[in-house]
């Protein structure tokens, strides 16, 4: 993969754009690729150049990657003022639900479709789902579709006026629950410590509501990268992007750490037999 400036907006030449229609709604969707499907969700404000260095890594691993655009400026880097705009609309618009806890986002409906629509065409056993800070629920939610089998949570933050609140109804949760015990499945989620829009109540909530098969990994404050784009700079107080923002990408650091735990995750649920059988028995933390 080509070293690119995460100070610059991505032109995201390398991916197509594609407008994807479901069920009467029409929403752009980058794909890139080879292999089973992955459906990488931005976090807040938008598919920043970050997130498609994300992508472009799943990508890279052997994966056809589903980028969906929900908000923002596709490829721009996050801006203080820009991304506080995309962020006040997304709380107010009727595709989720930012406050009050225990209901998804409607939008997940068009989401579970993209995945079945996504299986069919890429084939496989089934499909990878990430969610991360504003979407990060919704990777538990797309369990409700049969394709998804490898979900990943990375600093789910809805509902924002819940810390201890999980961004599902109580009967979604069931189901999802006795489907992972059913088909011996586990959902991987990420934070740090010290964030304050995913928190440790919250992750104690998803430990009760799905016990053993929630497996949870609690990255340091000091694993953050601290040289982020403006949106963070002003809006983010604390370390709060695993994957993305706070990443930083060099050899021996906790959240490169992460993502390659991520990708051998995608590998053991979606490419049997591959290195990442370890990982699908790995103990909650």
């Amino acid at each position: 993969m080509l070293h690119r400036s995460m100070k610059q907006d991505d032109p995201l030449e390398d991916f197509t754009p594609r407008s994807v229609t479901l069920e009467g709604v029409c929403k752009r969707v980058y794909v890139a690729g080879a292999g089973p499907a992955v459906l990488v969700m931005t976090e807040m404000p938008g598919i920043s150049p970050q997130v498609v260095r994300f992508a472009r890594w799943v990508r890279d691993a052997g994966f056809t990657v589903y980028m969906p655009s929900l908000f923002g400026r596709d490829g721009a880097v996050p801006q203080a003022g820009e991304g506080a705009a995309v962020f006040q609309r997304a709380c107010v618009s009727a595709e989720f639900r930012a406050f009050a806890g225990h209901a998804s986002s409607p939008v997940t409906h068009w989401l579970r479709l993209l995945a079945r629509q996504a299986h069919e065409e890429c084939g496989g056993p089934g499909v990878g789902a990430i969610g991360m800070c504003f979407t990060g629920n919704f990777a538990l939610t797309l369990m409700l579709e049969p394709a998804v089998l490898a979900p990943v949570l990375a600093q789910p933050s809805l509902p924002l006026d819940a810390p201890e609140a999980i961004e599902s109804a109580p009967d979604e949760v069931r189901q999802v629950r006795e489907r992972l015990e059913r088909e011996d499945l586990t959902v991987m989620a990420y934070r740090f410590e010290g964030d304050r829009f995913c928190r440790a109540q919250r992750f104690a909530a998803y430990r009760q509501a799905l016990g053993e098969r929630f497996v949870a990994r609690v990255l340091p404050d000091s694993a953050a990268h601290d040289d982020v784009a403006p949106f963070f700079a002003q809006h983010v107080p604390t370390p709060h992007s695993v994957l993305t923002a706070h990443l930083i990408d060099e050899a021996g650091q906790p959240t490169l750490a992460a993502r390659d735990e991520i990708i051998a995750f995608f590998r053991g649920r979606l490419k049997p037999g591959s290195e990442a059988a370890a990982i699908l028995g790995a103990p909650a933390q």
